[in-house]
């Protein structure tokens, strides 16, 4: 057998391998500025942390670390592994300025992971040269700067408020248990091909490919062939080609909360957070549940197989405002699977459904972010879910002041269900003044378009595609008066049509504006009931939305400091435009209000409150004893302000109106 000769690969523990003597590691030029976030530094310390707590013979595989020898032998280049490195490199600073004081001996052995043996004023690590001051100023603790940011300062300020002195041992034990594979290249080796290759060719794992093997790793052959067919395989079958979007909307149901599906793993970020340790002991009882709503997603994709006539038309209704609502849907159909509500709730929450989607597209509000908090609402009961939905469904007057002028969305459904046409397929919408009216067109019989007024031409423009022009028409009577005059329309097709309200145009001598509006108030009277708003005294919220459902964005994205209008809290009007400034007033207020569950959620996340500064950076006084950090980037702040206020018991009663550029960030 052939061996390589340009290329070395042996597994090694890494902080032996980075506590070596002879280890310096060059940032090269070319590579990509750090960028870790505090999420991937919890993931981190989260996997630390567990590896640490088993028995001696666990390790964690970081994965593989690839680096070539520079001209001068001394050194390596590191080519492949920067972002992890740098990571562990900003724990290990955090862990020995937490216990240098304390702990001689540890601090000596972390400091051998840092800092050059020849030159202890020199770290083992030396990034790109734009920003090696900043990283060593971090990891040396000698940063003058305290307005400062910077991934460097951030993840180390995240590290050093979750690793207290007293878990210092436990931490270091699970550093001293993490291995990877370090692949060291010749001299003859491409270094950058090799760079290309393993970071930009071939697919990408999707975010079911990686919950499907963290479902299985931990399992025996036996047991993984035993997952595989009786739990993976069936939910595959029912879900297909959405199975990624089947576990994103399982997780919206379930958690209540939004998931991003972005390119950054956040379905399966979700899916680890909620199901942490996944063994043969909690498998079974999970992928029975996982396997149940599967089965209930691959209904809601394909109604033809729900035996109920009604329940499979209202689930063929929902259909046509897509997939966003299949968590709330999924949720209602499985209590009524189980027994746990009647059929008429089922049927209730899908006609909610429908009506919030068409409403709020009638009167051109957003339709994201809507379907979390309704899931939340429901977990409280009908009535909780009731209200929810009339606070986010616009008012009949709303709806009929628009359908006067607005053009009818989802025209083929809406006038299937006023109309009473059951399957839709072989009509058409017709427009009974078309779009483009020809010269001849008239709808009167005497007048010709091409003696119509500029403004008249416009006022039948403008109606044209409204709700009181349209009805539905067999295709094969619509291809026989296609460009027709209304008494020509009349008379060969309308008069023909089994569609009751298309026949009916018979009876309309002559057809313009004055007739399109009368028919718009008839139809309209109609359109509420049927897609009728739950009958509660809610406000129309003017598309707020609930600060759980509030976007958590990595880093300081442009335009972050324009975020928001406006915060309602409780009543009260916050002129508040941005995240940094929410999370200090939400934290303030909580210190004043709610001071023991500020406590007690700072306590239990490791901050964002301390009794001193402890570190360099920026900080805020909410008293002479306690002290707000306020060096996090904005997805920290996010998550901490919801979670203060969810331990405070009053996130129900805080919302964000999002600026323009907010919506669009």
């Amino acid at each position: 057998m052939a061996t390589a000769t340009n290329v070395e690969a042996t597994a090694v523990n890494t902080i032996e391998w980075l506590s070596a003597p002879d280890t310096t590691i060059v940032v090269p030029v070319y590579q990509r500025q750090y960028r870790w976030d505090i999420g991937g530094c919890e993931r981190l310390l989260s996997d630390i942390r567990a590896v640490a707590s088993e028995g001696e013979t666990h390790r964690h595989f970081i994965g593989s670390i690839l680096s070539a020898q520079d001209a001068s032998e001394v050194d390596l280049i590191l080519i492949d592994g920067q972002q992890r490195i740098t990571t562990l490199m900003l724990l290990v600073a955090a862990l020995h300025h937490a216990v240098r004081d304390s702990d001689p001996a540890m601090a000596a052995d972390l400091e051998r992971v840092l800092v050059r043996a020849d030159d202890s004023s020199r770290t083992k690590l030396r990034p790109h040269h734009a920003w090696a001051e900043l990283y060593e100023s971090v990891v040396l603790d000698q940063r003058g700067d305290a307005d400062r940011e910077s991934r460097f300062d951030d993840n180390y300020a995240f590290f050093r408020s979750q690793v207290h002195a007293d878990e210092a041992p436990t931490i270091w034990r699970g550093l001293q248990r993490i291995e990877h594979v370090s692949i060291t290249l010749g001299p003859e080796a491409n270094a950058q091909q090799i760079f290309e290759s393993l970071n930009s060719t071939g697919e990408p794992l999707r975010d079911h490919e990686l919950i499907h093997n963290y479902i299985l790793m931990g399992l025996t052959h036996a047991e993984q062939l035993d997952v595989e067919e009786r739990y993976w395989l069936p939910i595959e079958r029912h879900t297909g080609e959405t199975i990624g979007a089947f576990w994103r909307h399982y997780l919206v149901m379930t958690t209540g909360r939004e998931v991003a599906a972005n390119g950054e793993h956040g379905v399966y970020s979700a899916f680890r957070h909620s199901f942490p340790r996944v063994d043969v002991e909690h498998l079974q009882a999970d992928a029975d549940i996982w396997r149940h709503y599967a089965e209930i997603y691959g209904i809601l994709l394909d109604p033809s197989s729900e035996k109920d006539a009604e329940i499979r038309t209202q689930l063929e209704y929902i259909n046509t405002f897509g997939r966003a609502a299949y968590p709330l849907a999924m949720s209602a159909y499985s209590d009524h699977a189980r027994g746990l509500i009647p059929r008429a709730e089922l049927i209730e929450t899908l006609e909610w459904i429908q009506a919030l989607y068409l409403r709020r597209a009638l009167v051109g509000l957003p339709a994201e972010r809507l379907i979390a908090r309704l899931c939340r609402a429901r977990s409280e009961g009908r009535d909780a879910l009731m209200r929810a939905f009339a606070r986010i469904t616009p008012s009949d007057e709303r709806v009929s002041a628009v359908l006067k002028y607005a053009e009818l969305p989802h025209a083929a459904y809406v006038l299937g269900r006023l109309e009473q046409v059951e399957d839709t397929s072989d009509h058409d919408v017709e427009h009974i003044v078309p779009l483009v009216p020809s010269d001849a067109w008239s709808g009167d019989g005497t007048r010709p378009w091409i003696d119509y007024s500029e403004d008249e031409r416009n006022s039948h423009r403008a109606l044209a595609p409204t709700l009181g022009n349209l009805t539905l028409l067999e295709q094969s009577l619509t291809e026989r008066v296609f460009g027709a005059s209304y008494d020509d329309k009349r008379r060969d097709a309308y008069a023909r049509s089994a569609v009751e309200e298309t026949r009916a145009l018979v009876n309309t001598e002559s057809w313009g504006t004055a007739a399109i509006a009368a028919r718009t108030v008839r139809l309209t009277e109609q359109l509420v009931r049927i897609w009728a708003r739950p009958a509660l005294p809610e406000i129309d919220d003017d598309a707020l939305t609930p600060v759980l459902d509030a976007v958590r964005r990595r880093g300081w994205p442009a335009g972050w400091d324009r975020e928001f209008d406006y915060v309602e809290y409780r009543g009260e009007h916050w002129e508040v435009k941005d995240v940094r400034a929410l999370f200090n007033r939400v934290f303030r207020r909580a210190w004043t209000d709610a001071r023991p569950s500020a406590l007690a959620y700072s306590r239990s996340h490791g901050g964002p409150i301390y009794d001193e500064m402890a570190w360099k950076g920026q900080w805020d006084a909410l008293d002479d004893e306690n002290f707000l950090y306020m060096g996090w980037d904005s997805n920290y702040m996010m998550s901490a302000l919801q979670g203060v206020l969810e331990e405070s018991g009053i996130a129900a009663e805080v919302f964000v109106k999002y600026s323009y550029i907010g919506n669009v960030m």
